[in-house]
């Protein structure tokens, strides 16, 4: 489990595929400490909850390896990830660590098309479009993820909504590079999950 707090912004250093193509081995450079990444750990990486497999030093500078599986491949923006993308990071959470977003599983819903960009003093307004199956669940003042950044929703009108981000988030995450036309993985509130699934089953 996650909460949609970046802690840290990786970059894609090398990718292999194996596995005749259905298998991606990501090699991402970050800033942990590479003492505690554990073989096995999970860390999301823009929202995607990734397995390391191995991890290490290399002049100065922690590296992880994680496989991005077919299924991951299709359905989040990690098939057009290449060697550059920055990504952003969390790990996973502790018992005892501080919620300072929400509940966040890692697994991504979908994909959400970001359609304009406005950019406030300091700050930058997203709208973006959401799968029609998924737009059900966001609402206005709720919470979603996008690229692994716990979001609160300003407005949400269809199959739109839309986000304000403050300057601290554009300073540290991959969002300042946001502009229309950008897809961004989406995963929707959990609660929102379960009380659909509540009322469906009345």
């Amino acid at each position: 489990m996650f909460t949609g707090i970046i802690t840290d912004l990786g970059e894609i250093t090398s990718i292999t595929p194996t596995a005749q193509g259905q298998l991606h081995r990501l090699r991402i450079a970050c800033r942990y400490d590479q003492t505690t990444i554990a073989d096995g750990a999970s860390i999301a990486c823009n929202g995607v909850c990734l397995t390391v497999v191995q991890s290490g030093v290399d002049q100065d500078k922690t590296w992880f390896d994680v496989d991005a599986a077919a299924e991951t491949l299709r359905l989040t923006t990690a098939k057009g990830w290449g060697k550059g993308t920055r990504l952003n990071l969390e790990r996973a959470l502790k018992i005892g660590d501080e919620l300072g977003g929400h509940i966040v599983a890692g697994h991504v819903d979908g994909i959400a098309t970001i359609i304009s960009r406005e950019d406030l003093p300091d700050m930058a307004r997203f709208e973006l479009r959401a799968p029609r199956d998924l737009a059900k669940f966001i609402a206005a003042k709720g919470s979603v993820v996008l690229d692994g950044a716990s979001l609160t929703v300003n407005t949400a009108v269809d199959d739109t909504f839309s986000v304000l981000i403050i300057p601290h988030t554009l300073q540290v995450t991959t969002l300042s590079d946001w502009h229309a036309g950008s897809e961004v993985n989406l995963e929707i509130d959990l609660m929102a999950r379960y009380a659909a699934r509540l009322i469906e089953m009345k």
